[in-house]
């Protein structure tokens, strides 16, 4: 089992000025329509339409850790994030009628390039509502695949609200981001490959980071990775300073972000956890970790030398909690997702010259 080491000053490594918003209560007990039969018929609907992403290892990564290190480069997926997945499995749940209509998501970018990669390959009409802050191949990326985007100020609109608008004018059907059973299990082939693989290099991890936004992917991962594991440890790793899922956690509600989101982890920055994520995650012992930016920089950096892959920075947030000693995994085996590779260029320059 994995141990934690807490930074100096901090507590369970959450900044102590981290605002704590509850918004809506949350059961306890299964989701309806989520569990790993559920992450089973995603993977068998998605077969052939997504990217069996490797499992990468580097033995330098190793000795600079001190373990085996398996991350699961996500990053390599079609449209460059884990996204497309959930987003098609929902989808491929539409009847024809519902297709035709159309689909609309709300998204920092890269569950957006997802739900219009998706919506391309089905052949469908989509619409992305994107911040204005949004990284800009994110936005290009989107409209490259066919979606229409609209873009909102987060400071004084509210990306649910905006969508919704289109919805009632159009008549198409939202694709959620993460707080959807179909998106959720689109999410956890993610961690049934990651069983397979590991498997297949005769490891078992006893310990999975997973980066952490709505909670979607943590919990299809974590789900997943379980039903093949059962003795891991989980951890999510969340911006520090908006650590929504770990305080959502350890008060057992729905938590929010400051408003508006800042820093460079702008994919895993969402403005609030969700509810079936949390509920999910509530069923395990889940640690939650936080990072810096110049964490964060330094993980894509690392993983761009040892690895030879680029990675976003709120994807790198998994590696950079590795990195900075938080998990004491010394002597085993650990799993991490890469989540993302979307990167603005001025960023990457500026993570490859730190």
């Amino acid at each position: 089992m994995s141990q934690i080491h807490n930074r100096p000053g901090e507590q369970g490594a959450r900044p102590p000025e981290s605002p704590q918003v509850s918004v809506a209560a949350v059961g306890d007990g299964p989701v309806p329509g989520f569990g790993i039969d559920a992450i089973h018929e995603a993977a068998r609907r998605l077969s052939g339409q997504v990217v069996r992403t490797p499992l990468l290892n580097s033995p330098m990564l190793d000795e600079l850790v001190g373990a085996r290190v398996l991350v699961k480069a996500e990053c390599l997926q079609l449209t460059g994030s884990f996204k497309v997945r959930g987003a098609l499995n929902a989808l491929l749940t539409l009847d024809e009628e519902a297709r035709r209509a159309g689909i609309v998501a709300y998204s920092a970018g890269n569950h957006g390039q997802g739900v219009a990669a998706a919506a391309r390959l089905a052949g469908c009409p989509a619409v992305i509502v994107m911040p204005r802050h949004a990284p800009r191949i994110k936005a290009d990326n989107c409209r490259w695949w066919g979606a229409e985007t609209v873009l909102y100020d987060p400071r004084t609109e509210d990306r649910e609200e905006v969508a919704q608008k289109i919805l009632q004018d159009r008549g198409m059907t939202l694709i959620p981001p993460f707080d959807d059973p179909r998106v959720m299990a689109g999410q956890g082939t993610v961690g049934l490959e990651i069983a397979e693989q590991a498997r297949e290099l005769g490891l078992t991890p006893e310990a999975v980071l997973v980066n952490c936004s709505g909670g979607g992917l943590a919990a299809g991962v974590i789900t997943a990775l379980h039903h093949t594991f059962p003795g891991l440890a989980h951890h999510i790793v969340e911006p520090a300073g908006f650590d929504k899922m770990a305080r959502s956690l350890e008060s057992g509600h729905v938590c929010a972000n400051p408003h508006p989101p800042g820093g460079l982890m702008d994919a895993i920055s969402g403005p609030a956890a969700g509810a079936r994520p949390l509920a999910v995650l509530r069923q395990h012992e889940v640690t939650g970790l936080t990072v810096t930016d110049e964490e964060a920089l330094a993980a894509m950096a690392v993983a761009h030398r040892l690895l030879k892959i680029v990675v976003e920075p709120g994807g790198a947030a998994s590696l950079a909690a590795l990195l900075s000693g938080q998990v004491d995994v010394q002597g085993g085996t650990v799993a991490l997702v890469a989540s993302g590779g979307n990167v603005d260029p001025a960023v990457y320059r500026r993570a490859l010259a730190d």
